[in-house]
């Protein structure tokens, strides 16, 4: 039988060791039998602590009125979607329209000071060049042209402000997001404070987990954690682990950030959660090479001298898509079919040949 040694499987474990380990297929030609076997690898792997965490949204927002009037529509209800920029609700603006109009109106008569203003001051300063008016009346006509620039500076900022408060009567959506709460009813009367709508983005969300403090100085020197969303581990390497304990549990709060493109997630939902704390030894065999015999799990050894054993084993956490680590019933370096089918079509043949010699 040809043997094939272990290092290069070892070596590619130990460079996997950001939670997910990618191995290729080791395998040798057996002499005796023509199968094609792998070894039963010994290999650092990461330590994972799983616990459960629950999800919540980056973003969530209660937009509240910022004027006063009376609501005259509200566009969107509890799970309806909107998106940036979206008008979700609208204020009766006559009161603002008003206050617009008048702030313009008086802009114009400030303007109309100013200039004003500047033509008795254009011509008091010759008057004054010529040394026909005294230092008051030019101080004076200075200082009146310094009050009318400054009456219509604030005639200015006074119709920004009104602006300002008539944009404030249609309410828009500051994200992209689902409504959760619907707080305000067409016909009631809001004033400046008063809670609107409520809503969250799933664009971005993260996931909080209580941890035992005895975890917490590895996962602040590892920084990778993985999640499980929809039957499928995500890594995680966007970390905040809350400085402070609750003391009644002995626990800090972990909260990780979930990458952006990631999908069926919802607020308020267990979200299993794997830390990496270190690296463990373990033995890792193919998936390809277990096989299902109604309840019982095992695999094909080939000995030494070519004989095929169906043995039974107890698998442990996956080691990648394509490995399984072993917590019983194989050793290092014994050497297992991949191909199952063909395997125990020899184990048969093998059979059936001891019992006509015997």
């Amino acid at each position: 039988m040809v043997v094939v040694g272990c290092s290069r499987f070892r070596s590619l474990l130990i460079a996997g060791l950001a939670l997910v380990v990618h191995l290729p297929p080791v395998t040798a030609q057996d002499a005796e039998t023509g199968l094609a076997t792998v070894p039963v690898a010994l290999a650092d792997l990461p330590r994972i602590y799983r616990l459960d965490g629950v999800a919540e949204a980056t973003s969530r927002t209660t937009v509240s009125a910022q004027t006063a009037g009376r609501v005259i529509e509200v566009r969107f209800d509890v799970d309806d979607y909107v998106q940036a920029g979206d008008l979700i609700v609208r204020i009766d603006d006559s009161e603002q329209q008003a206050a617009v109009d008048q702030a313009r109106a008086n802009l114009r008569a400030a303007s109309v000071g100013r200039q004003d203003a500047e033509s008795e001051f254009t011509r008091i300063r010759g008057v004054f060049e010529r040394q026909a008016v005294s230092q008051a009346e030019m101080d004076a006509a200075s200082n009146a042209l310094k009050r009318a620039r400054a009456a219509e500076q604030a005639a200015g900022a006074a119709l920004d402000q009104a602006r300002q408060q008539l944009s404030y009567t249609e309410v828009r959506a500051p994200y992209n997001g689902i409504v959760t709460e619907r707080l305000v009813e067409v016909g009631e009367t809001v004033s400046p404070g008063r809670r609107l709508m409520t809503g969250l983005s799933l664009d971005s969300m993260r996931v909080a987990v209580d941890v035992p403090q005895n975890l917490v100085g590895a996962i602040r020197s590892e920084r990778k954690a993985q999640a499980q969303i929809a039957g499928r581990w995500i890594l995680v390497e966007d970390l905040t682990v809350f400085p402070v304990a609750d003391p009644r549990s002995d626990t800090f709060t972990v909260r990780l950030r979930l990458p952006d493109n990631v999908t069926d997630v919802f607020p308020g939902m267990y979200v299993k959660v794997g830390f990496l704390s270190g690296t463990q030894t373990g033995l890792v065999i193919p998936l390809a090479s277990v096989v299902m015999r109604s309840e019982v799990v095992g695999v094909y050894v080939v000995d030494a001298g070519g004989q095929v054993f169906f043995r039974q084993v107890r698998l442990g956490s996956p080691a990648g898509p394509d490995h399984v680590t072993v917590l019983s019933g194989l050793a290092e370096g014994e050497q297992l079919a991949v191909d199952p089918v063909a395997a125990g079509i020899l184990l048969k043949a093998q059979r059936r040949a001891a019992l006509e010699q015997g």
